[in-house]
């Protein structure tokens, strides 16, 4: 009897223990993917779209736990992202297509969020500079490794003014809004998205801006990038980002108040109004009526590279197939 019941302990024991290893198994088998995800550059209101993902847990529903931090501009983050520092990034499709013909970098942007150019020069009302023809004999600033001014020339011929009256001086990001309403430039170089931040940082004068958009320009802009390895890798874990993501854009694009008392809520430094603000200026750059978020097509990619190519000097010849991978915006 007392042998019975040792073997009946034993074996209940036994079972505990697999059951017991198998939720172990289980736990580690469901464990979240953790992602490092770099932004353009810096931490504002215009990105407010990933911590909604984050708190409305479309990301916890992709089984993805996302960590988010900051770079130094589209330039750093492809580095970043070719590097494994981070898994994925936000970056300018300027960025992606230099960074492919002069360094091999080997990334691509799998998701257009800026489908429309966000470049634009800003300056004070007051100045009475309220047309491209204004810019003539100006003088403006913007940081040195800025798009705005190196795609300034292209800009001018677009909209029918001598880029070689207007002179540009570099200056360093922090500085610009200073130096705008204090008058020490006419101008400065800004995305459109900016404006809210630097229209708060000019007041009570009011801004106005010049979208390189106006004069008819028309490329792809910025977007989500992941590197040749982790598309090739792991293209499960890049479709579920970019689905979370895209879910969290629309959500933010449909209540951009909700979206910045939640981009306020992660980072207190963050002004509501103007993350609100921002956020708004994405709606405007990232809707494309007809389309669902994020697509693109081959047309539009060649016209971006070929704005590349007739404002940087490239080493070799770069394809619409080097520069974006498609097949991650839906399973």
């Amino acid at each position: 009897m007392a042998r019975a019941q040792c073997l009946a302990k034993a074996a209940w024991l036994t079972l505990f223990a697999m059951l017991a290893g198998s939720l172990v198994l289980t736990r580690i088998a469901n464990a979240a993917d953790k992602v490092i995800f770099v932004t353009d550059y810096g931490l504002y209101g215009r990105h407010s779209y990933y911590f909604v993902a984050m708190e409305k847990g479309y990301y916890a529903r992709e089984n993805l736990e996302i960590e988010i931090v900051r770079s130094q501009g589209s330039a750093n983050t492809i580095k970043q992202v070719a590097n494994a520092t981070a898994q994925l990034g936000f970056a300018d499709a300027f960025a992606v297509v230099l960074g492919r013909a002069n360094d091999d970098i080997p990334v691509k942007l799998v998701a257009i969020v800026y489908p429309k150019p966000p470049h634009a020069v800003y300056v004070l009302k007051e100045s009475g500079i309220a047309k491209p023809r204004d810019l003539e004999g100006k003088t403006l600033a913007d940081t040195a490794f800025s798009s705005v001014p190196k795609l300034f020339a292209t800009y001018a011929m677009a909209a029918g003014i001598d880029a070689g009256k207007v002179k540009w001086i570099a200056a360093n990001s922090d500085a610009l809004p200073g130096m705008l309403t204090a008058r020490q430039v006419d101008g400065i170089g800004q995305y459109t998205v900016g404006e809210p931040l630097l229209a708060a940082t000019a007041a009570p004068r009011e801004v106005l801006g010049l979208p390189y958009s106006n004069a008819g320009l028309d490329y792809f802009s910025n977007g989500i990038v992941a590197s040749d390895a982790m598309i090739d890798a792991n293209p499960g874990l890049v479709r579920r980002f970019v689905r979370a993501t895209l879910d969290g854009l629309k959500s933010a694009m449909a209540d951009p108040k909700e979206a910045g008392e939640i981009m306020h809520k992660y980072h207190r430094e963050i002004d509501v109004d103007i993350a609100v603000g921002e956020m708004r200026k994405v709606r405007e750059l990232a809707d494309q009526p007809g389309a669902p978020l994020g697509t693109t097509d081959p047309g539009r990619i060649r016209k971006t590279i070929d704005i590349v190519g007739a404002t940087f000097a490239l080493k070799k010849t770069v394809s619409p197939t080097d520069v974006f991978a498609p097949g991650f915006l839906s399973d």
